[in-house]
């Protein structure tokens, strides 16, 4: 099969390679996946540059976790039926040396997920990563029908499917953006109430939407907003956050004990099995019905991959995929 796989970390354009490697087979209790498209996500990109220090856990990747495409194989264990059917893919290089940027991967049958037949396999293939950190950070705490949630950073991968699925829960968005002039960019359930963080005065512009306060918080720039999270919080809220700028940030500490906050931290590689899978129900259904778009940009072939990741790493506000049939 052709794939595009590393075997030293670094850029993209000289550590990514182009190769034939061998057809995987399904082991038991496994699916083989035909693969027609592979979404790339900020996450694969850190990995392959060694981003916070990791070092690489096997001696050959196959990149991106994420994926669309038909199973075409199963290995002992699993129904047959199964043979045929489109599916999208998640955690495919989740402590897993092989990953969806070749023309096969093999995965746990679990999370192959079937794709019905309204949805395109380009949204299938964006569902992996930040729909299912999107998922955990709405609704790790419970239901969010009838609560008002804070969706930080709307026009990124993750926070716009969070202000999307936190809507289809039944909740009150209130959704940010970075600059007044980014505001224009948002759509559906994230343009309902929005304020941009360069207004002069953030925090009363939330509270106009939230005067008793936001009971739930999904953060994209903990350390950037953790002052503000704290400020429009209502007594006993959660902060789910998945990604800061500072590693080390700053908290003021008794306000948030007054308040009874918690901080919920999403690593999305080590999510409990049933959340995911609860995650991967719930974005099927949200998809089939029509309550989720994701901006998607014009796919790359398989051998510009490089450029795919570089596209990425320029923090593009459209998810990138490979088109393995281009």
């Amino acid at each position: 099969m052709r794939a595009v796989y590393y075997d030293r970390q670094g850029p993209a354009d000289q550590v990514l390679q182009l190769g034939e490697l061998p057809d995987p087979e399904p082991g038991p209790g496994d699916v083989r996946v035909r693969l027609r498209y592979s979404g790339i996500s900020p996450g694969d990109t850190k990995k392959r540059a060694g981003y916070f220090g990791s070092a690489m856990t096997y001696p050959r990747v196959v990149p991106h976790s994420d994926g669309s495409g038909t199973i075409d194989q199963v290995g002992a264990g699993v129904d047959r039926s199964r043979i045929g059917e489109r599916v999208w893919v998640y955690n495919a290089q989740s402590y897993r040396p092989f990953g969806t940027a070749a023309d096969y991967t093999v995965v746990p049958e679990a999370t192959a997920v079937q794709l019905p037949d309204s949805v395109d396999e380009r949204l299938g293939a964006c569902l992996g990563i930040p729909g299912i950190t999107a998922h955990r950070a709405v609704f790790a705490d419970g239901p969010v029908a009838g609560r008002t949630v804070l969706v930080q950073g709307a026009l990124g991968a993750v926070g716009s499917l969070a202000a999307q699925l936190a809507a289809w829960g039944g909740a009150t968005v209130i959704t940010t953006v970075r600059r007044h002039t980014d505001l224009t960019a948002l759509s559906g359930p994230a343009a309902e109430r929005a304020v941009a963080l360069d207004h002069p005065d953030a925090q009363q512009a939330i509270r106009q939407h939230a005067p008793h306060g936001v009971e739930r918080i999904i953060e994209v720039a903990f350390s950037d907003n953790i002052s503000l999270d704290t400020a429009v919080a209502a007594n006993g809220a959660v902060i789910a956050a998945y990604a800061t700028r500072d590693p080390q940030p700053r908290i003021d500490f008794w306000p948030m004990l007054f308040d009874n906050l918690t901080i919920r931290l999403l690593g999305s590689d080590d999510f409990p099995s049933d959340a995911r899978i609860a995650a991967a129900r719930d974005l099927t259904n949200a998809a089939r019905d029509g309550h989720l778009t994701v901006p998607i940009g014009n796919p790359f072939a398989l051998h510009e991959a490089a450029a795919a990741h570089d596209q990425v790493d320029r923090d593009n506000r459209q998810r990138v995929l490979l088109d393995l049939h281009a």
